[in-house]
């Protein structure tokens, strides 16, 4: 099912109707990332919600360098998280970041 407008143009072709809807898509999930950001930036544990992001990050990173390196008992990224909580846990609060 096609939806139109009755309009034709020079910029109808398949090409630039595809690219011309990237970019709206890619528009609309940036409007959406901004706002989220003005809304952790009014946060008073914004500077613990970066780190917990970082730590996620790296610990993506590390599963990601894993799968490409062919490691081959890679463990699981929740297995991962629940490991570095348990070991947060475990340490009285202190946090691994390296």
């Amino acid at each position: 099912m096609t939806h139109t407008t009755g309009r034709s143009g020079p910029g109808d072709s398949d090409a630039v109707l595809l690219a011309a809807g990237a970019a709206d898509w890619a528009l609309g999930g940036l409007a959406a990332a901004v706002e989220g950001v003005r809304g952790l930036l009014g946060r008073a544990d914004a500077r613990e919600l970066a780190e917990e992001g970082r730590r996620d990050l790296r610990a993506r990173g590390r599963l990601a360098l894993d799968r490409l390196s062919g490691a081959t008992a890679s463990p699981a990224y929740l297995e991962v998280l629940a490991r570095h909580a348990a070991a947060r846990r475990a340490g009285g609060g202190q946090r691994d970041d390296g």
